[in-house]
């Protein structure tokens, strides 16, 4: 492929159909179908997810990203005016004041006071681009507990059925709560087969990376590299840095989960090991990019010409990634959140 057409957005695009986007998780999380991609012989198995314990062997490392999605979607009105306002929260900034994106952003200006219960409301701090703000909030009680009253849970866009149960939208390994939207390729997990990973050998351990709305926003500029990644909070502790250099010097895989984990260990990754810190990421994975640590990925089927298509490209070639994401279109894979999985290895 030529070099220039790697920095280009279109070249990250493909057909498909509307209705291939799930709108709803399957009943049984372990039943997605699981497409299996061999990097070096280019080979595709259709699978379901159970499958997983087959392709992982004793001595691999999954990396699991436990941050937990908040019920970040509230909405309330203008004290002035009753006009509605929705907020999405994104990132907490101290004990009371959040980044958060409103709708619409236009009819609010600093100072406006925003109500949402009779416990919570909030004022706006300050105007930010893409219909961001940072508002400071008021409320009386626990904040956590009257989110866990009001919010919704904040689906993406593409989702326009009503979610049942909260809880289809979380991990089931999910600990602390951060995120704005779920980190979807762990959501296929079971604690069944987290149980039978552990006792083949598999190592299990958990990164934490707070997912922001900024993984859904799409990428305008067609050059790619004038793309303004988000900023998303992450954790590598000292003991997940250990399991994982421990297993780069013995040759052992490092499988991670979602592209949330991959983000964390290439954002640490220093001379083919990790460092353990937290702080914030901005990385921006594309073709070229030379990966030090993961060495097999599990994730879900991305938006075309998005950030994650993207890394996913970087990790498997782009002609490659386009393959057998038109495969999956084929064999009516359900692509997005709700929907189906690979595993690159």
């Amino acid at each position: 492929m030529e070099e220039n057409k790697i920095f280009l957005k279109q070249t990250y695009n493909y057909f498909l159909p509307e209705n291939l986007i799930a709108q709803t998780p399957l009943e049984n999380r372990e039943q997605s179908r699981m497409l299996c991609y061999d990097r070096k012989s280019k080979n595709i198995e259709h699978k379901h997810f159970y499958d997983i314990i087959d392709y992982l062997k004793e001595g691999d490392v999954l990396v699991l990203n436990s941050s937990k999605v908040l019920p970040a979607r509230i909405y309330g009105f203008k004290i002035e005016t009753n006009a509605k306002i929705e907020i999405l929260l994104q990132k907490r900034l101290d004990l009371t004041s959040w980044k958060v994106l409103a709708r619409p952003a236009k009819r609010l200006n600093v100072g406006t006071v925003i109500k949402f219960s009779d416990k919570l409301s909030a004022t706006v701090l300050k105007k930010l681009d893409y219909g961001e703000c940072e508002i400071v909030f008021k409320y009386n009680g626990v904040f956590e507990n009257i989110l866990a009253e009001i919010g919704e849970m904040p689906l993406p866009p593409y989702i326009h059925e009503k979610l049942k149960n909260k809880n289809r939208y979380q991990t089931v390994y999910a600990k602390e709560e951060g995120s704005s939207a779920a980190p979807t390729a762990g959501l296929h997990f079971t604690f069944d087969i987290l149980e039978k990973l552990k006792q083949k050998g598999v190592k299990v351990v958990e990164v934490l990376l707070h997912v922001g709305l900024g993984t859904f926003r799409p990428v305008k500029d067609n050059n790619i590299l004038n793309h303004q990644m988000h900023e998303e909070f992450f954790v590598l502790t000292e003991e997940t840095a250990f399991e994982i250099n421990k297993a780069k010097e013995e040759n052992r895989r490092i499988i991670a989960v979602g592209t949330t984990s991959v983000r964390v260990l290439e954002s640490c990754a220093k001379n083919g090991k990790v460092v353990a810190q937290s702080g914030n990421t901005n990385i921006f994975i594309y073709p070229g990019y030379n990966f030090q640590i993961v060495d097999a990925l599990i994730t879900n089927f991305h938006l075309p010409e998005s950030t994650l298509i993207m890394l996913v490209s970087a990790f498997c070639g782009i002609e490659e990634t386009l393959g057998f994401y038109n495969v999956a279109v084929k064999e009516k894979y359900r692509f997005f959140s709700f929907g189906d999985c690979c595993f690159l290895y």
